[in-house]
């Protein structure tokens, strides 16, 4: 049997690859959760497996801590073997700030998922958007800084933002 693997990348002091085996060692926690499907209807499952929180910040996300609320900028990028992506803010799941209990689920209706791989479960989001089956990549990304007068980093480097066409412009000949 082979086991599916996820990555954990990006601005983290311990980048690592992780297996179902891996996840099971750590606490788990269960979520009972209705999705409502636009084409199948509502489905209910039970969800089972460590909080994304707990993973990734034994993965030691590489915070600034001379700037307060540095972790605010961090955003986490999560792929699934079918193509799926899914975005989160650190905000999302940090218990300090919304504390959102998302799972990296190991367990469907109490089905082990070894081979294909944990789940994002967002108990949350009403329709499960984010939902992302076979995950295979976590990345967690802090290069969204900010600079003076609220524009981002990028921003400074590309040099001044085109002007926008308002009513001046629609009035010249």
């Amino acid at each position: 049997m082979t086991l599916a693997e996820l990555a954990l990348t990006g601005d983290l002091v311990r980048p690592a690859r992780l297996t179902v085996p891996d996840l099971l060692r750590r606490p788990q926690h269960r979520a009972d959760v209705s999705f409502e499907c636009a084409t199948s209807g509502i489905q209910h499952h039970r969800f089972a497996g460590p909080r994304l929180y707990d993973v990734l910040a034994d993965a030691g996300p590489r915070f600034d801590g001379a700037r307060r609320k540095d972790r605010l900028r961090f955003l986490i990028a999560v792929t699934g073997t079918d193509g799926h992506h899914a975005l989160l803010s650190w905000a999302e799941i940090d218990p300090d700030f919304a504390g959102a209990p998302v799972l990296l689920a190991v367990a469907v209706d109490g089905t082990p998922l070894d081979e294909a791989g944990p789940q994002l479960v967002l108990p949350q989001d009403r329709c499960g958007a984010r939902h992302i089956s076979g995950i295979t990549a976590i990345r967690v990304d802090g290069g969204y800084r900010f600079g003076p007068a609220g524009r981002s980093a990028a921003a400074d480097r590309r040099g001044p933002a085109p002007a926008a066409p308002g009513p001046a412009a629609a009035a010249v000949p």
